[in-house]
């Protein structure tokens, strides 16, 4: 299974990265990974940015792909219940899952409606480049709780 994260705007440089080339570099070895990075709306209104940037994301997603978007609205999971549904998708033969990571004004209704899952990583409210790196760890907790391996305890 292919994995796409698709992405608004650059990572900054530094720990975040190199926190999500980490994370993602330890997946690679389970799961064919891209990164699709999204150029910000740039300066304007909120309502502006989010509209932009949830059109550009919104073109960027491919027919027959699982769309999973992070949003801080959403169903919350345990690892390991993430780690199931991801089983879950490889199994029933689902080639690509995309993840969606908006810009610093999230997206609109219109990509979440989009979305086979609409996922939260907490109640909390974390900065969109932070998450990258969180949601990174993530995905390779994932990979590692399918393969049974000792990481996660």
């Amino acid at each position: 299974m292919k994995v796409r994260l698709v992405l608004v705007g650059r990572s900054e440089r530094g720990m975040i990265s190199d926190g999500v080339d980490h994370y993602l570099g330890r997946l690679a070895r389970s799961f064919a990974v891209e990164q699709v990075v999204l150029p910000e709306a740039g300066k304007g209104e909120p309502t502006y940015q989010q509209r932009v940037e949830s059109e550009r994301i919104l073109a960027a997603l491919k027919p027959g792909e699982r769309i999973v978007v992070l949003d801080e609205r959403g169903r919350a999971l345990t690892s390991p219940q993430f780690a199931e549904r991801l089983g879950s998708w490889r199994d029933q033969g689902v080639r690509q899952v995309a993840f969606v990571i908006g810009g610093a004004y999230g997206m609109t209704d219109a990509v979440r409606g989009r979305a086979d899952l609409v996922l939260a990583l907490s109640a909390m409210t974390f900065p969109h480049q932070l998450v990258r790196v969180l949601f990174a760890e993530q995905l390779y907790r994932a990979s590692t709780i399918l393969q049974g391996s000792p990481y996660h305890h």
